[in-house]
């Protein structure tokens, strides 16, 4: 059934006052609208094409390579810079200067002074500077515990165990992927307007998808250099079974705060698949098949979500009992019950976990390319929409704004100790956002404006001095202090999900479910939390690589492959 045959009064959308909980957006997992999927889809239906251009690479792992996939207007090419670091120089800190390998992707194809110039500024990241001719700048660590193991396998003839590489499922991690502008690159506004890039994060996403090709390759060539005859390359089934690791910290949390509208746009193309979803009358019996393979794959892929995080051990222990009682439920016949699929969701919301309601929501996306698929083009968002402030609002309709998007915040008593505990800065020595102990640390006078909530009931008490009729224009004029929120509040006014409905500087926030939600759109998986403020991930495991993508059905890759049902 397509979109336009649905009756789109029953197309209503979850609530952003539950949706937009803290909580909830740190159960998201990838789904057909993550941007690693949106990519690879668009790859294979629009017939790119991959070619290794240069793989110049020593016996020592030191040169060069340029990577190209080829598309029907353009051609982007990964240059990839491997180096032979010394392990006491590893870091995966933003403050490190020396990496295993460093990247960046180029618009079109770099010619040998491109490559020469860029040989003398990659390598360097913050202390190089690159060109309007490239797209990223990236670099990447071998993981510590595998790339040597494996090198060394295949260079014996031996493949490496597979239960090791489960158990880490990387050979490098990236440490950094740059866009929009860093380091001289590409604008993200100078690209915007090309198809293959209409989707957020398509440029990073296809920079990762080709380090993932190259690092392969990579330890593939220094057994052979290593074994000569006696090498083996990697198994075709294993080999997928890599991806790209990231250990990501707190840098990432301040993104969705930062970029309302953005964060809007995510979710609303999220909780608008659901709904299309939801509003279909009946489930045939191909979809119910491609359902239940699906359910069936994601069950193998919680089987192999491991994680030494006591919080992250307990949601995966409950969602492996919510995936049984949603078993069970199918088996009443849920799948042929009059609008099957919204009295399925209606079903979770008191019998799963948090957890296991957000699975459901992306395996239930999973049967319906046509319904689903066309929402990514939705997702980018021009943040200067939201720039210049609305000076003739009233300040009733102001009030009715607050007292509606920010009643959470509203009911907090923000003169207690615990509701304003946490403080967000950028540490001056590291580099990176911090969140430090409001009434421990001397950080408050560094603190980022952060703390929507807080500032929102401020705004609240401020407007108790201005009369219904008076404009904002005059309010500010008075009380510039409130002007940043000010426009957050005008945001959130017509942008639902631009807001999160919880206390960001709270006691008990977590920020790793920022990082999660976020992460969950870029499409990672097997979360592993090292702390409430980073956490390990894994990027492209499963997928295709470049010169599979023509002839692989790839659908759901996120998910491991069942053997009994594999082409």
């Amino acid at each position: 059934m397509k979109y336009d045959q649905l009756n789109p009064d029953s197309l209503a959308l979850r609530p952003a006052k539950t949706v937009m909980r803290l909580a909830r957006m740190g159960s998201f997992h990838q789904s057909r609208l993550s941007f690693m999927r949106v990519l690879l889809r668009r790859l294979k239906a629009e017939n790119w094409r991959f070619e290794r251009r240069a793989f110049e690479i020593g016996a020592q792992g030191v040169g060069h390579a340029v990577y190209t996939m080829h598309g029907p207007a353009r051609s982007y090419s990964l240059v990839a810079f491997a180096h032979d670091l010394p392990p006491e120089q590893r870091s995966d800190r933003v403050i490190a200067t020396a990496w295993d390998t460093t990247f960046t992707l180029f618009d079109g194809l770099p010619t040998a002074a491109d490559i020469e110039r860029l040989s003398r500024n990659v390598p360097l990241q913050e202390a190089g500077r690159v060109t309007a001719s490239e797209l990223t700048v990236s670099r990447a660590n071998r993981s510590v515990r595998l790339f040597g193991q494996v090198v060394d396998c295949l260079s014996r003839g031996e493949q490496p165990d597979a239960a090791d590489v489960d158990a880490v499922g990387y050979l490098m991690r990236t440490t950094a992927v740059y866009g929009s502008g860093k380091l001289g690159a590409a604008d993200r506004e100078s690209i915007a307007g090309r198809p293959e890039f209409a989707a957020p994060f398509q440029a990073e996403m296809l920079t990762v998808f080709l380090i993932r090709g190259f690092v392969l390759d990579l330890v593939e060539h220094l057994a052979a250099l290593r074994g000569g005859a006696r090498a083996v390359a990697l198994d075709p089934a294993l080999r997928r079974r890599f991806g790209i690791g990231n250990s990501t910290g707190l840098g990432m949390a301040p993104f969705l705060l930062n970029h309302p509208i953005l964060l809007n746009n995510w979710i609303e193309a999220r909780e608008t698949a659901l709904a299309r979803v939801r509003a279909l009358p009946a489930i045939s019996p191909g979809e119910a098949k491609a359902f239940r393979i699906m359910l069936r794959r994601g069950r193998r892929n919680v089987d192999e979500w491991h994680s030494e995080h006591p919080l992250q051990c307990h949601k995966i222990a409950e969602l492996t009992a919510d995936l049984d009682r949603l078993e069970a439920h199918l088996e009443t016949g849920a799948l042929e019950a009059p609008l099957p699929w919204d009295a399925l969701y209606r079903w979770s919301e008191t019998a799963l976990s948090l957890e296991g309601q957000e699975l459901l929501v992306a395996l239930m996306m999973e049967p319906y390319d046509a319904l689903v698929d066309d929402l990514p083009a939705r997702m980018s968002a021009d943040e200067g929409e939201g720039f210049r402030i609305d000076g003739g609002m009233t300040v009733a309709r102001l009030r009715e704004i607050l007292e509606d998007t920010y009643a959470w915040a509203l009911k907090i008593n923000w003169s207690s100790p615990g509701s304003q505990a946490r403080v967000w800065y950028v540490s001056a020595e590291k580099l990176e956002p911090r969140l430090g102990d409001r009434h421990l640390e001397p950080v408050s006078a560094y603190e980022q404006p952060l703390a929507p909530g807080r500032d929102a009931a401020l705004l609240f008490d401020a407007l108790k001095e201005a009369s219904a009729e008076t404009r904002v224009a005059d309010f500010l004029l008075r009380h510039p202090e409130h002007r940043h929120i000010l426009r957050r509040v005008q945001i959130a006014a017509r942008y639902p999900y631009a807001e999160i409905r919880d206390n960001t500087v709270g006691a008990d926030v977590l920020p790793i479910d920022l990082l999660r939600a976020k992460l969950s759109f870029f499409g990672a998986c097997h979360f592993d939390p090292r702390s409430d403020r980073w956490v390990r991930i894994n990027m492209f495991r499963n997928a295709p690589f470049p010169h599979e993508l023509a002839g692989m059905d790839f659908a759901g890759w996120t998910y491991p492959a069942l053997p009994e049902v594999t082409p």
